[in-house]
């Protein structure tokens, strides 16, 4: 329809009056649909013209964002008819210094309420020119409100699944503690003589369960405590070859054949060098696990655009399919012997350094474990503009 009223316009020198009343009667029909769209919408919508003038808006827009009490609100500048002080402000600032701001949050009151109003200004763009701008106000209240609620549930089902674990953990040492305090208890009741070297053997062990019991409490504290990291621009290279020289015994002893493929000229990242050598040999760890008849373990660094990548391949067992999704999870362990923190304690290492990592396996195959590391801002345009630079030109 608007392509044939735009012919029309171009022709209307040669339309008679009733073409001309025909071309008039549609575009009102147009105007008047988008009106009916504009005004049934829940989204605010504002429009203003090159000069920031408001030229358009909808009763969402009035009601989410009540407008000053004037006699016109056209034709004004569109940040002078907002009523809240905040919003008005952010309008101002982002059309006055020609931004496009997207989902910016502000917290107001609406008819004795508090609601949380997402806002983003964003410019008309036809034919490549700018004519204008849009202004988009939405109601994110209860959006945030099953947010919130989804975090708690997701937290206190990761609570339960914690003290479920650390329950199953403490367990066996508490049991073993037990059983041998009792045995301890019935030689000293006994008539005879205690042997000092029976008493010893109980002892031993039960120093030996209270050591275990230790290191599940340190672990668990560890993965639901706050991380105390302290980023600071560090080779990673550097990091991962201090940690080889640690685990080539390891390896060796395990009939490991032990892969180093380190990118040059990897740019410095923002590193805790004692967390990134801690998950790094959580993972390394979990693959000599998963090769007990030998294998090649390959740890390969390489930049990949806007992050460097990470990656910890093993020809093990593999993990299989149904268990991909929980390996990160507190707790959750195949291994006969282990505190099933250890991938978890790697991903709460990983997220602190705001990387991400992926896991993929194929039972029989080996496993890869993927960690993306974002490179900072001021290095990726350092790169960025040289690459730019053409051939010839001194720099």
């Amino acid at each position: 329809m608007r392509k044939f009223i735009q012919k029309a316009l171009e022709k209307i020198e040669k339309l008679d009056s009733q073409q001309i009343q025909k071309l008039v009667s549609d575009l009102a029909q147009e105007n008047e649909r988008l009106e009916v769209v504009l005004e049934s919408m829940t989204d605010g919508i504002m429009v203003t013209d090159t000069e920031n003038r408001l030229v358009l808006y909808n009763k969402s827009a009035e009601r989410l964002i009540p407008f000053v009490s004037v006699p016109e609100v056209y034709e004004r500048k569109v940040w002078a008819v907002i009523a809240d002080i905040e919003i008005s402000d952010f309008v101002k600032s982002v059309l006055e210094h020609q931004e496009t701001v997207r989902d910016r949050e502000f917290s107001i009151r609406v008819g004795g309420e508090p609601r949380t109003l997402s806002c983003s200004v964003l410019p008309l763009v036809r034919n490549g020119k700018i004519q204008g701008n849009l202004f988009h106000i939405e109601d994110v209240t209860e959006k945030r409100a099953k947010e919130i609620r989804l975090r708690r549930a997701e937290s206190l089902a990761s609570l339960t699944t914690l003290a479920a674990g650390v329950a199953h953990e403490i367990k066996n040492p508490l049991g073993a503690i037990g059983i041998h305090i009792q045995l301890i208890k019935k030689s000293l009741q006994g008539k005879g003589r205690v042997g000092k070297r029976a008493l010893m053997k109980h002892l031993d062990v039960v120093t030996e369960e209270v050591e275990r019991l230790n290191k599940i409490v340190v672990d668990f504290l560890f993965a639901v405590r706050p991380m105390d990291a302290h980023l600071e621009l560090r080779d990673l290279n550097g990091i991962l070859l201090d940690l080889v020289k640690f685990v080539e015994v390891e390896t060796a002893q395990g009939d490991v054949k032990l892969n180093v493929e380190l990118a040059e000229g990897l740019p410095r990242l923002l590193l805790d060098e004692k967390y990134i050598k801690q998950a790094v040999l959580n993972l390394v760890k979990n693959s000599l696990s998963a090769m007990p008849q030998g294998g090649v373990l390959t740890i390969r660094t390489e930049r990949k655009g806007d992050y460097v990548r990470l990656q910890v391949m093993d020809t093990g067992i593999g993990i299989p399919p149904e268990y991909l999704d929980k390996i990160f999870e507190p707790y959750f362990t195949t291994k006969e012997f282990g505190s099933g923190l250890g991938l978890t304690i790697v991903y709460k290492i990983v997220k602190e350094h705001k990387g991400e990592i992926t896991v993929d396996s194929e039972p029989g195959r080996g496993t890869t474990f993927t960690i993306k590391f974002p490179i900072p801002q001021p290095e990726r345009q350092l790169i960025d503009y040289r690459q730019e630079v053409p051939e010839g030109v001194a720099t």
